[in-house]
Parts: C-alpha cells; structure tokens; sequence
C-alpha cells in the first residue's frame, strides 16, 4: 500500500508529500500518529517544497549577477549607509505603496549591493522581480524597436512589482532609447517599485538625457514616490573580494 501511494504521489507531482512519505509514516506507526495528522504534516511538507521551489524560480529569473544579501554588506566599512534605515527598507512596504528608491554615490559606496539586498529580500519573501545593468536595459529597449516589440517588452518590466536598473551613469545614449526608457518609467509610476542606482546627483542627469522637459517630467514622478539615499563614504572595493558588495 505505501508504495501504491508512493505511485500515485509521484503521478500527481507531489514531490514535497513523496520525499517524506516513509519518514512520516513511519513516525506515524511509531506514534500511532491519527490518520488526520498524518495528512496535515504530509501537506505541509508539500506546501514547503512549492514555496521553495518558487523561490528558486523567482531568484533565478530575477538575472541578479552576484549572490549579495543585506546580510553580507559590511554596514560596519560603509559610514555613509545607515543601517537601520536600510533595515527598514527590507521590510518591503515601499513595495506596497509602489515608492521608489535612489541610491546615489561615487563608484563602490555600495550601491550595487544594497539594490541587489533588497531585491533578494522581496524575492525570497514571494515578490516577483528583476535586475538589469542600465546600459543593458536601453539596448534590450532599443532593440525591441526592429521588430516592433518594445510596447510587450515594456509590458513584460511593468509587471515586476520590483525592477532594479544599476550603474544609470555616463552612458551612450541615442533619442529611441530615451524615449523609450521613459515610456517605461511613466508606465512604472505610481504601480510599482523601482530601485535606481546612480553616480550622478539628479541635476546631473540633464547631462545624461539631454532633454530638459522629459528629465522635469521623470524626476517629478520620482521624486513624488521616491526615497533618496545619498551615500558620502568611502570606497568598499579596496577590501572586497567579489563576496561582499562594492
């Protein structure tokens, strides 16, 4: 009979029930464990191994390049960073109230990793999400211009309740990919989360865009859902080892 039920399980894909089924029946016989008991821990377990299972998938889909966690930033090298605010942040009701998040600094303050903590955090707490490299981001969009993809493909980023776009810098940009990446950022506004990590104080992003009235109109939508951080410390890189954040 277990083994029919083993069978059966294996059919129905019941992968987290089968993995234990000796072991909780065997407690089961043991114990004289009620039959209602029995089923209860059985789907239990199986409820455990669909969450995980999840999980992976979300952090797998997620393209984070490095296995940072909040846990791993060195909060004790980086004076400019206050931890409990960052704390804070990884409860994730920013994400419920769709705010978004700006991290600025000189290269290797830390931003990366703090964007990067933050985004595991929301996946591994059931929250679908998404990293891109800036530049990486425009050229996807650009791309999409060819075969006229770009309205699915900004459809497809819209509905990652949290979207990280890093190292937004001195890029090279043309004016399809600016229009582009702002019709993204206007179909972001006020639905979901966006974590930006950025080089450049936002006056300086009129250098980047080049387009006085789309950059007003970008930093107003913003900065009225927005939770600036300025990171004035010193460089993490000096003393990383690519297990740390830079």
């Amino acid at each position: 009979m277990r083994e029919k039920v083993r069978e059966l399980l294996i059919g129905l894909s019941l992968k987290g029930m089968e993995k234990v089924l000796d072991r909780e029946l065997n407690l089961a016989e043991k114990e004289g464990t009620a039959v209602a008991e029995v089923f209860y821990r059985l789907l239990c377990e199986e409820s455990a191994h669909r969450q995980q299972r999840s999980m992976l998938y979300r952090l797998k889909h997620a393209k984070i390049p490095w296995d940072w966690t909040l846990k791993t930033f060195p909060f004790d090298k980086q004076p400019g960073v206050q931890k409990p605010q960052i704390m804070s942040l990884a409860g994730l009701s920013f994400i419920e109230r769709a705010e978004n998040i700006i991290f600025i600094g000189n290269p290797g303050t830390g931003k990366t990793g703090l964007a990067i903590g933050l985004l595991r955090q929301a996946l591994v707490s059931g929250c679908r999400g998404r990293f891109y490299n800036a530049q990486d981001l425009l050229d996807e969009l650009y791309a999409s211009l060819a075969d006229r993809s770009t309205p699915k493909l900004i459809r497809r980023i819209c509905n990652y309740p949290i979207l990280v776009i890093d190292e937004l810098g001195y890029l090279t940009l043309n004016s399809e990919q600016i229009n582009a990446f702002f019709k993204l950022m206007g179909e972001r506004y006020g639905k979901t989360s966006t974590i930006i990590t950025t080089n450049l104080d936002y006056p300086n992003w009129y250098d980047l865009f080049q387009r006085k009235s789309l950059v007003d109109a970008l930093l107003d939508r913003l900065q009225h859902r927005c939770i600036t951080i300025k990171i004035d410390g010193p460089s993490l890189r000096a003393s990383s080892d690519k297990k740390n954040p830079e």
